[in-house]
């Protein structure tokens, strides 16, 4: 059986966490709840659920995420494949089997649960999000020839391969850094339709104008750095 480990970049989401953790299947070893500087309850929710809480001070998605993995990467035993989904239940944790189906049933290396419209609850995703991940994948297929149609936040990848990508993106261009890399070095990857709902509390990026802009900036600029290269 594969070790799969989880990876939950948390800022005050004291009311989520529970319900995301605690409707993760079976077939997790164990799930990492990465504190980002919260100011309610979210430690505690979270190692009540029984998650492994750890702390990163520095803001920003990507600074959470490689907290994470530097913890897995100092365990004596390292998992087969790593999966990253949010803290906020917007997405529907119970379908993490079958984002990670591609890469136990196919060999695949990388797997992004794609937040198809049919079904999307409705209001689930902001504007400037769908905007947003139109443009960007667009872009990947007009410079890279993708077949991307989401930066969808749920996403499984095999542990060697995630390695391979030397992430480094700080803040909101994570999910668009590690797309491109898997590109790049020419990865077999799929996407997999998952639903999507309203996420409990406000998105701390599509929720806020400054959060927006930045985001968007850190995405198109990800996307011309390696189609120049």
């Amino acid at each position: 059986m594969s070790d799969i480990k989880v990876i939950i970049p948390a800022f005050n989401e004291a009311d989520s966490i529970a319900h995301v953790i605690n409707e993760l299947p079976s077939s997790v070893s164990e799930v990492i709840v990465i504190n980002n500087n919260s100011s309610d309850d979210t430690v505690k929710n979270a190692r009540s659920a029984g998650a492994t809480v750890l702390t990163e001070l520095k803001m920003g998605y990507g600074y959470a995420c490689l907290c994470g993995l530097n913890y897995v990467a100092s365990q004596s035993k390292h998992p087969d494949i790593i999966v990253f989904i949010d803290g906020d239940y917007s997405d529907y944790p119970e379908e993490l089997d079958k984002v990670v189906a591609p890469i136990l049933n196919d060999n695949l290396d990388f797997v992004v649960g794609a937040r198809k419209r049919s079904l999307r609850e409705e209001g689930s995703m902001t504007p400037q999000q769908v905007f947003g991940n139109w443009l960007a994948t667009f872009l990947m297929r007009l410079f890279f020839g993708a077949k991307f149609t989401d930066l969808g936040p749920f996403r499984a990848i095999k542990y060697e391969k995630l390695n391979e990508l030397n992430m480094e993106d700080k803040t909101y261009g994570w999910t668009v850094e590690m797309q491109l890399k898997v590109l790049k070095k020419k990865m077999t990857y799929t996407e997999v339709p998952v639903r999507y709902k309203r996420r409990i509390g406000v998105s701390k990026v599509s929720g806020t104008v400054k959060g927006s802009i930045f985001a968007g900036i850190k995405i198109l600029g990800w996307i011309f750095k390696y189609s120049i290269k």
